[in-house]
Order: C-alpha cells, then structure tokens, then sequence
C-alpha cells in the first residue's frame, strides 16, 4: 500500500465569508489607534480560504455610507457585494448565514461578538463548519471555544491609509482704505 501525502489529497470545499464590517473595522481601529486603518482583502481572504472554493463574500454595513471603492473592489477581486444594514449587522448576517447553511461547507463568519454565538450553534447542528476570523483582543472567548476554527486578524491583514494633511488655509489681510479728507 502506497503512502498518500497531504499534498496528494484535494480539498473541495465552497466556503461563505459573511462580516460584520463595522464590527471588524472597531476592533482593528480599536487595535491600532488609527481610523485610517483597513483591512487588506488581497492578503486575508487567500489566507482564509486555504485552497478552498469561495462560494461567496458579503461585507455588512451599517449605515449609508459606504465607500464605492470597497464595493467595487470587493466585487471586482471575489463577486462579493456589500449590503448596507439599518442598524446592526447581527440579523442580516444571521438571516444569509441561515440562508447560505444547505449550499456550503464552511461559514466563515468576520466579528468577534458574541451577539453570533447561537448562530454558530445553530449552523453545527446544521452540519456546516464554522470558523471565526477576528481580532484576538476583541473576540468573546466563547465565540471562540464555540467555533470550529478561528482565524486571528493581525496588523499583516491590515494597512493604514495615508492621513489626510489638514487644508492650509490663506488668510486674507483686509487692507482699510484711506479716506481723502
């Protein structure tokens, strides 16, 4: 009998990403200081995924704001789309990681809350395996003993934007003009 290796074996698992932006964006702000600091998608989802599918990618924001760039870059590079919530990420996340649980193997579920606790038990009883990716600091402890796996986000999944330099401002001298009287 011939000895496989582990490079001989084929994983061909489809994975979902779900995450809680403004959930991840705190911990990383909270973590380095910087509002400035963003999550560097080119390094973090391969690391992720491991030599797995992905199947999809939804970023979850609250509120209206949200950049165009991101959008466009996070569909662009993984078909991802981000979806703007009315207040927090909790249930749309819950309601799509429900909805996603019969059509991949792993949910890959982006915050340290542990609001997502129940959803990761719900989703094993499911039979799907449940992985966490966040900053260790900020993560529940028993998110984490709950989970299957957990990914750690460190300062090499994230970059800061370059600050933006005050506008200097000119000030106008007002020059009084003499009255020839």
């Amino acid at each position: 009998m011939t000895q496989s290796k582990p490079e001989d074996v084929i994983i061909s698992q489809s994975v979902a990403i779900l995450i809680d932006g403004n959930n991840i964006e705190r911990s990383i702000h909270e973590e380095t200081s910087n509002p400035q600091t963003m999550l560097n998608f080119d390094t973090l989802i391969p690391r992720l995924l491991d030599n797995r599918a992905l199947n999809r990618l939804v970023y979850f924001r609250e509120g209206k704001q949200i950049s165009a760039k991101l959008q466009e870059r996070l569909h662009q590079n993984y078909h991802g789309s981000v979806r703007p919530c009315h207040k927090s990420a909790d249930i749309p996340l819950s309601i799509k990681a429900m909805q996603l649980a019969s059509k991949v193997d792993t949910i890959i579920i982006m915050s340290g809350d542990s609001d997502y606790i129940e959803l990761v038990k719900h989703l094993k009883t499911e039979g799907v395996r449940v992985e966490i990716a966040a900053v260790a600091k900020t993560t529940s402890r028993l998110l984490r003993e709950d989970a299957d796996y957990f990914h750690e986000v460190t300062k090499e999944d994230w970059f800061a934007l370059p600050s933006k330099s005050p506008k200097k401002t000119t000030r106008r001298r007002s020059v009084k003009k003499k009255s020839a009287d």
